[in-house]
């Protein structure tokens, strides 16, 4: 224990002094595994940590019941999901946003969107309320910093999916108020605002004229515009159209999974940057890995015809024993050092401030990689970091500075407009 905190303390000094007092400078690079993973928990903990996308209030909502419990308790540890409070504050992380997902099919019915983001929203300010020694809303970053001060999870908020809004425009600023700091524009399919890179129809290959003013009003009302889940024309009409930073809240890079629209290209990750806002990597197998893709796709074809063969269904306990062993044997599931690449491929293309994390939690069912399976482990992915050479003051602005930086300056706009 003494030689975890004495390691840490010469951290904190070594990056503390000014560099007219630095005498020395510890090479992170030439520690042993255990070592930089005794120094990368403790930047975790001391550091602010915000996520760009935790899948929590969809989990509560369609997971949480159960015949022992009424809703799933996420202020102790749970025994599945990625997301708990002891997982949490074990990881360092300190403001997840909350993903308000709206799955793309209740666009058939109107009202119905917009209906499931206030059931969401309300859930998640019931979190808030029943546990307030472990969790807070935050609307700004302000608000993290004064949790993060009192041993808070924040719980900020971003909408997947902008079909909640309707067909009615002052549906943006409803949802401000209730709130909402980023709106994804789409997400599986086309919906009013523009199309979806998931989506094989291209209803105005781009931005409708409807989505230009969604555009217009989040940032006239201080709503951060998401192009994650976007088409590439959706995604440089959206950038056209903004007058200030917009984010990719979980979106990975497109060169490790090539013909994956829903990641980022090297001309979508330029404009991004240009555009000064901030792209937070998504954790998931198959947004970091084409190998882990492939491989998933077989071992899924092999357990539908196991099953079939067998006569078994998924909650069989047989089957389910079987799933579990051949999944974890023929599963070549990618490593934390997968997103550390992601990280680096945006440093040494745009650089360091245009990357963030948005690991999609409680999203991505199992694909996660290994040394990154939940919110507890992410000094393993700050430690891969540290082992690359990156200095402190550039996973702070991982961490959380960048995404500060653009959350600040849509603020900052629409506080001019009123």
């Amino acid at each position: 224990m003494r030689k975890y905190l004495s390691l840490a303390l010469v951290a904190s000094l070594a990056f503390a002094c000014s560099p007219e007092e630095k005498t020395e400078v510890i090479d992170y690079t030439q520690l042993s595994d255990e070592e930089r993973l005794e120094v990368a928990t403790e930047i975790a903990q001391n550091t602010i940590m915000v996520d760009g996308h935790v899948d929590l209030p969809y989990r509560m909502k369609v997971g949480g019941f159960t015949l022992q419990r009424e809703v799933l308790d996420v202020s102790v540890r749970t025994p599945d999901g990625n997301f708990d409070f002891p997982r949490s504050k074990e990881g360092g992380l300190d403001a997840p946003f909350m993903s308000i997902y709206i799955p793309a099919g209740l666009q058939q019915t109107p009202g119905s969107s917009k209906a499931l983001a206030d059931s969401l929203i309300l859930m998640t300010e019931r979190l808030a309320e029943t546990f307030p020694d472990k969790f807070a809303m935050a609307y700004s970053p302000a608000d993290i910093e004064k949790n993060f001060a009192e041993g808070k999870v924040s719980l900020p908020m971003g909408m997947e999916n902008g079909s909640a809004l309707e067909d009615d425009i002052s549906n943006v600023e409803y949802f401000h108020g209730r709130g909402i700091r980023y709106i994804t524009l789409t997400h599986g399919k086309a919906n009013l605002i523009g199309d979806s890179s998931y989506d094989t129809v291209r209803l105005y290959n781009g931005l409708s004229e409807y989505g230009e003013q969604v555009v217009a009003e989040m940032n006239r009302v201080g709503i951060m515009v998401d192009v994650s889940h976007v088409s590439d024309e959706t995604f440089k009409d959206a950038l056209e159209v903004t007058k200030v930073p917009a984010i990719a809240s979980h979106s990975s890079v497109r060169a490790f999974t090539p013909g994956f629209e829903r990641n980022m290209n090297d001309e979508l990750i330029q404009a991004l940057a240009k555009n000064g806002g901030v792209m937070m990597i998504n954790f998931g197998g198959t947004f970091i890995d084409s190998a882990y893709a492939a491989g998933a796709n077989k071992v899924r074809e092999h357990l539908v015809n196991y099953l079939a063969e067998n006569n078994l269904s998924r909650r069989d306990s047989a089957a389910q024993a079987y799933i579990a062993e051949y999944t974890a044997a023929n599963n070549p599931f990618p490593t934390v050092q997968r997103v550390a690449d992601h990280i680096d491929y945006v440093k040494n293309l745009v650089g360091i401030d245009y990357v963030g994390l948005g690991s999609d939690f409680d999203g991505v069912g199992d694909s996660l990689p290994t040394g990154l399976k939940d919110v507890s482990m992410y000094p393993n992915l700050i430690a891969e970091l540290l082992k690359r050479g990156y200095t402190k003051e550039e996973i702070e602005k991982i961490c959380y500075k960048n995404i500060f930086r653009v959350w600040k300056a849509v603020e900052d706009y629409a506080a001019s407009q009123s």
